[in-house]
């Protein structure tokens, strides 16, 4: 079996709705039986909409979209209540307190939180909006903020509290989180001492511009840059910015928590769940000029300043191209069109709506966009991981909690949630690879190294082939994925092969790969259901147009 699974695996790699009647028609007949009523979209169109808006899709919401259509689908999804991460990480506080020592580690926690509501979340279109929007406003795990569990599931909180909310409000919260704060050192930034020679810190002021909201170039709605009469690239800020944004992000400091009460400018014990606050000594005085000349007047308090900041940054036209762009990439597809681009700046602009910034006429836009259809995106080896546990109904072992380490998957694949090695992420947004498609834009091809492609090969058979599909610490619940639903079908080669097709390839599984794999069930003989399941499974989630969403 080794040998053929080994062979099947070179060769894989070598290759590469209707109207409704009247109230004229009559009843129908006593007994007699309705037809049923014709689906909004078909399973396959279902499988496109359900691989976009979650982690992974399960065939239950496959069928779901079938019958409800992308646009009520949204609806529903805007609707869902939020799943929070930090109360989960606050439940094994209490469960097993905070011993950097003990088992299991705190240091887990918020890993713990991610699983369980990555798989469980009543809003699985908002935990992947929030994921998506942790690849723009960038933060990692350094020793104060991943030793505290409450970090960065607060920070994640933030994002999905905002995620169907407005930009602004959702610009306004990251720049006020204390874990943005300490990541790129804007808490406890005092105002110029000129005794002391000091001046405010401009890491975040550079990076609020650069990486989240307008970055280096002015540009058109359709996201190409904007050019002088010498035809060369017009710069959004210079470093005069940056000193004046600077002067605007000062005076802030730690607030109150349980597990540090006290506030003073200074504070250095973290409160990483709560906002930081603004101490009006520390914050620098004086006028600021901002973008396009607006000028911050003098005598405000700092949070005003501050909100102001905000605002000139909200209401710069390059956030529309420059934000929609990026979140294009992160849920449909690397190289949307410029009218693609231009299609869903006009509604963060708020064409349709009147609402500046109203990210879920945005989300729609880009879900719902003519181009979706045939959008192409590398897959990220770490959400393939989620999606193969996510679409075969993974399980814990006592029914509710998953407290997935994700050590191993980290490892094998280069990545992990909110641990990016810098804030400019695992990978950049323009990252262009050499070879047979020159021009084109592929970030997820910056991690895809020999390493990692042997590290998502071996972490898909460990998925399936041992009996935890996620590493958890002993003594606490295991998780596996249920292949029974599959194995129930094993025995029937084109039911299996067409339920993993929808599940995994939204129902677009190449040719080859459909045919190499059917060779393999049919070479494999008479062998247990579940063996066949395993063996179907491997050979498609590894294969090569697996890892490209819309390969043909």
């Amino acid at each position: 079996m080794l040998a053929r699974i080994c062979s099947v695996l070179l060769i894989l790699t070598l290759s590469a709705c209707g109207g409704g009647g009247g109230s004229s028609n009559p009843p129908p007949a006593s007994g007699q039986v309705q037809p049923a009523p014709t689906p909004a979209l078909s399973l396959q169109e279902a499988a496109r909409v359900a691989d976009l808006t979650t982690f992974g899709p399960t065939f239950a919401e496959i069928n779901a979209i079938s019958d409800m259509g992308t646009e009520a689908w949204l609806d529903e999804q805007f609707t869902k209540p939020l799943g929070f991460h930090e109360p989960i990480a606050a439940r094994y506080i209490n469960e097993y307190g905070y011993d950097l020592d003990g088992t299991p580690n705190p240091v887990f926690f918020r890993r713990f939180a991610f699983f369980e509501q990555a798989f469980t979340a009543p809003d699985p279109f908002r935990q992947l909006t929030a994921y998506a929007l942790t690849q723009l406003f960038v933060v990692g795990e350094p020793t104060q903020i991943a030793i505290n569990p409450l970090a960065l599931t607060n920070y994640y909180d933030t994002l999905l509290t905002h995620s169907f909310g407005n930009f602004k409000d959702l610009l306004l919260a990251v720049t006020l989180h204390p874990v943005m704060g300490f990541y790129l050192s804007h808490v406890n930034n005092g105002k110029t001492d000129p005794i002391a020679n000091t001046f405010p810190d401009e890491n975040y002021a550079r990076e609020v511009m650069q990486l989240f909201t307008i970055g280096l170039y002015e540009l058109n709605d359709d996201g190409s840059r904007k050019t002088d009469s010498s035809t060369q690239p017009i710069p959004t800020y210079d470093n005069t910015t940056i000193r004046e944004f600077s002067r605007v992000f000062t005076g802030l400091s730690y607030g109150s928590t349980n597990y540090s009460p006290n506030t003073f400018f200074g504070k250095e014990n973290p409160a990483f769940n709560t906002p930081m606050i603004m101490f009006e000594a520390y914050h620098e005085p004086g006028a600021k000029t901002l973008l396009n000349d607006f000028v911050i007047p003098d005598g405000q308090t700092g949070m005003q300043d501050i909100e102001a900041a905000v605002d000139n940054l909200f209401h710069h036209p390059n956030v529309g191209p420059f934000v929609g762009k990026q979140l294009i990439q992160r849920l449909m597809t690397s190289n949307p069109s410029p009218e693609y681009v231009s299609r869903v700046s006009a509604a963060f602009n708020g064409d349709s709506t009147g609402i500046r910034g109203d990210m879920k006429a945005v989300l729609k836009a880009i879900i719902t966009d003519p181009e979706a259809a045939n959008a192409v995106r590398v897959r990220e080896p770490f959400r393939r991981y989620l999606a193969i546990n996510r679409s075969l109904d993974v399980t814990s072992s006592d029914g509710s909690t998953y407290p997935g380490i994700g050590v191993v998957a980290q490892n094998l694949t280069g990545q992990f949630v909110l641990a990016a090695p810098s804030v400019f992420n695992f990978y950049s947004p323009f990252y262009r690879p050499g070879g047979e498609a020159p021009g084109l834009i592929a970030p997820e091809l910056q991690i895809t190294t020999e390493d990692t492609i042997v590290g998502i090969t071996n972490l898909m058979a460990l998925t399936l082939y041992t009996e935890r599909s996620i590493n958890t610490p002993e003594g606490l619940a295991t998780i596996s994925v249920d292949l029974s639903a599959l194995a129930s079908i094993a025995n029937d080669s084109e039911a299996l092969l067409d339920r993993i097709e929808l599940l995994f390839f939204a129902g677009n599984m190449g040719t080859y790969t459909r045919q190499t794999i059917h060779q393999a069930l049919s070479d494999a003989g008479a062998i247990a259901a579940l063996d066949r399941t395993r063996l179907a499974l491997y050979l498609a989630v590894i294969s090569p147009d697996q890892a490209v969403t819309g390969a043909e």
